[in-house]
């Protein structure tokens, strides 16, 4: 590994880059749901957060009993699975719960808003520590402060 690697591998970099790439993915999900709201028979799909924090927290762990150092490989679950080049793949679900409607929808408006807010705040805040880390390292290697 070269000294670059390290340096963008280690600390916060990689965790950080994972929540960006799975909020990213999550967002197109909720706004299709929204999309859909209207049409019979359209299911809403998601993914759940929580498995996504689980996973990315042992995988955190198991970094750190290994130095700290190297890529964030968080393997795969049902829904989360990732794939060699270190992008993320997600295969969502329907989710349980709602009220089934006359013509068969099953949709729940304020929810997806709300998924939709949460998702929005969890990827602005992992874009605005990628980016202050990003700077830090910039202003370090050009050997200002």
């Amino acid at each position: 590994m070269t000294w670059m690697s390290d340096l963008t591998s280690s600390g916060s970099m990689p965790a950080l880059e994972m929540t960006l790439r799975f909020a990213g993915q999550r967002q197109k999900i909720i706004a299709h749901n929204i999309a859909n709201l209207t049409t019979p028979d359209f299911r809403p799909v998601d993914v759940s957060p929580q498995v996504f924090q689980s996973t990315l927290a042992r995988a955190i762990e198991e970094r750190r009993s290994r130095g700290g150092l190297g890529p964030l490989p968080i393997g795969s679950s049902r829904e989360i699975r990732q794939r060699g080049d270190g992008s993320l793949e997600l295969n969502p679900r329907t989710p349980s719960g709602g009220v089934l409607a006359h013509d068969r929808n099953n949709r729940d408006l304020e929810r997806m808003m709300q998924d939709l807010a949460e998702n929005t705040a969890v990827f602005r805040t992992a874009s605005d520590l990628y980016k202050n880390r990003s700077d830090l390292l910039r202003s370090a290697i050009a050997q200002r402060v």
